[in-house]
């Protein structure tokens, strides 16, 4: 009878200790963590279309192709625009090195030359989009400190709400960003960006989400600038994952090479 007693109190720990393992309380830096980590494929091809649109409801329509390759958990890619044409030709090259320095050049065809973008540059637009350079790369983890403040749902999806602040000395135009994260997919499906004043100054949404080859795919996403009453929509048309890219057109002379 002591055997069943002590069998039955061993299979009570575990049970207690698998509880407790899988309701481990989840924190913003493991949340972070997570969406950083998110399956994203080992590099992709794809097709998308920017929609600029002022306060007017005018709007201006540019087609580019995207390739991206990650190799070492570092990741490079590449922006082509194809249309219309006095941006045809324009490209942007993004490599992230080792120990997290991560460079950007854009490539002007007019003028037959590469301009590297530098820090104090990062802040700026993103060939007139809504857009920012420091938008458009991705940053590592340990930059930031970060906090879970509650949790709603956006349509029917249940998110986490992710308050992110960069560590003194990070440099960032940002003093917050505010995000609601997907607790299935872990894509930021709505995200605030707050100014070094506090000022809430712009809004990320993802309009369409589809999961790819197995991997979620933000395929519609606007970018809006309250102060200036501007949108900037990116509207995939057409993305493969894990295919053949040739590592050499993702560089300096790949860039320029147009």
């Amino acid at each position: 009878m002591k055997r069943f007693k002590s069998l039955g109190y061993i299979i009570f720990v575990l049970v207690i200790f698998s509880f407790s393992a899988t309701a481990e309380e989840m924190t913003g830096k493991k949340l972070a963590q997570r969406v950083f980590d998110r399956d994203r494929g080992e590099n992709s091809v794809s097709a998308s279309q920017m929609v600029l649109v002022n306060k007017k409801g005018n709007k201006r329509v540019r087609l580019f192709v995207n390739k991206r390759l990650m190799e070492d958990n570092l990741e490079r890619q590449i922006i082509r625009f194809t249309s219309p044409a006095e941006i045809d030709g324009t490209g942007f090259l993004t490599i992230e090195k080792p120990g997290w320095e991560t460079e950007q050049f854009l490539f002007l065809p007019a003028l037959r030359r590469t301009r590297r973008i530098v820090s104090s540059q990062k802040s700026h637009r993103f060939v007139n989009s809504d857009f920012t350079y420091e938008d458009m790369e991705r940053h590592p983890v340990d930059n930031y400190t970060y906090k879970i403040i509650g949790s709603q749902k956006v349509g029917n999806l249940d998110c986490y709400t992710l308050e992110t602040r960069p560590k003194k000395g990070i440099n960032s135009q940002y003093s917050m960003i505010q995000s609601l994260i997907s607790k299935q997919s872990l894509v930021a499906l709505f995200t605030k960006y707050f100014d070094k004043k506090g000022k809430h100054i712009k809004t990320l949404k993802v309009l369409k989400l589809d999961e790819v080859q197995g991997i979620w795919t933000e395929s519609t996403v606007s970018m809006e600038d309250l102060k200036k009453a501007h949108k900037t929509y990116i509207k995939l048309e057409d993305i493969t994952y894990n295919t053949d890219i040739d590592k050499d057109l993702i560089s300096r002379k790949g860039l320029e090479n147009y």
